[in-house]
């Protein structure tokens, strides 16, 4: 079977910093394929060397059959890209600006006039097509700079972060394009930091964290993996450190994560430990503001995996904790 794209001990150096380190990847064609990771993880710098932006240091990568370094214009011709940031020109019209983008795929003019109005009307923007992009809302950016991505009909997609920063609205929108597309045949490969977004619609994510891929698989597989697990979620008016020391200590945590004034505490066996959790807060003379138990989510998986948050770039309380062995 030829992958859509397929990588081998991947790797990229900036002077001392490893940014990817001997990833390998192999994402079929026409699925929908999530690297999942924190900020800084190396997601968009794999993007970068996948779509011939960024040469490696060493290893390889072919996309849509065709080697990154030596054939990268015949991977270009065959891939579209949205970047994190748009990459519009906000001094040009709507339209212009995807004329522009046709022009530099070589398409001929009737057909690149047509699949503007295509476009166009596709991502609603047919009422602006003679606007000037500063003009536009950020959504309204964002639909445009994903319609100059499918300007040339391309087999591959890469979308980096695609529904950052956006409302709810055009965030559905676009998660609904995204369907829409697949369903079409088209291999998309998008890079994200949101659990839910990778969750909903990718066939298999790869989780990445410091430059490396720590798992991999479909979602419900990852799940699968830590079903052992039990997650126990605890809000407390006032939770401080001294109360997570507590909660670290009891017996069968496994670890504890805080986000304010809530704390998730991961078990074996949350029946166990819950009239525990209870007492403890009530010694220490706080008001438990909720309290639940659940299974574990992809963000947990991750967090089993790495000890990080998926939304964090800093290590938390709890997680200093555990990189200390459990000693405070």
């Amino acid at each position: 079977m030829e992958f859509a794209v397929e990588a081998v001990d991947l790797t990229k150096r900036f002077e001392d910093l490893v940014a990817v380190d001997k990833l390998n990847l192999q994402v079929k064609r026409g699925e929908i394929f999530g690297l999942l990771g924190p900020n800084g993880a190396g997601k968009t710098t794999t993007f970068r060397m996948l779509t011939g932006l960024t040469l490696p240091t060493s290893g390889s990568a072919t996309v849509a059959g065709f080697d990154v370094v030596k054939e990268p214009e015949k991977v270009k011709a065959r891939i579209g890209v949205l970047p994190e940031t748009s990459n519009m020109y906000d001094d040009l019209t709507a339209w212009y600006n995807l004329d522009f983008t046709g022009k530099l795929y070589g398409i001929p003019k009737d057909e690149r006039r047509r699949r503007i109005d295509e476009l166009l009307k596709m991502f609603q923007l047919e009422h602006r097509k003679h606007d000037y992009v500063h003009s536009f809302s950020k959504g309204m950016h964002r639909r445009l700079t994903i319609a100059a991505a499918l300007v040339h009909n391309p087999e591959i997609l890469f979308f980096d972060e695609p529904t950052s920063g956006l409302d709810a609205q055009t965030s559905r929108y676009i998660h609904e394009l995204v369907k829409k597309l697949h369903e079409q045949g088209v291999t998309i490969i998008l890079t994200t930091h949101l659990i839910e977004e990778a969750d909903q619609l990718c066939e298999r994510v790869a989780i990445i964290d410091y430059g490396k891929i720590v798992a991999q698989g479909a979602p419900s597989e990852l799940k699968h993996r830590f079903q052992e697990t039990e997650v126990i979620e605890i809000e407390v008016k006032k939770l401080d450190d001294k109360i997570l020391q507590a909660m670290c200590k009891l017996n069968d945590v496994q670890e504890v994560l805080r986000e304010a004034n809530k704390a998730r505490i991961y078990t074996r066996d949350a029946s166990e430990i819950l009239p525990h959790l209870v007492s403890l807060v009530n010694e220490k003379n706080r008001k438990i503001i909720s309290l639940k138990t659940s299974e574990p989510t992809l963000e947990d998986v991750f967090i089993q995996l790495t000890g990080r948050e998926i939304r964090e770039e800093k290590p938390t309380v709890a997680e200093s904790v555990r990189r200390r062995g459990g000693r405070w």
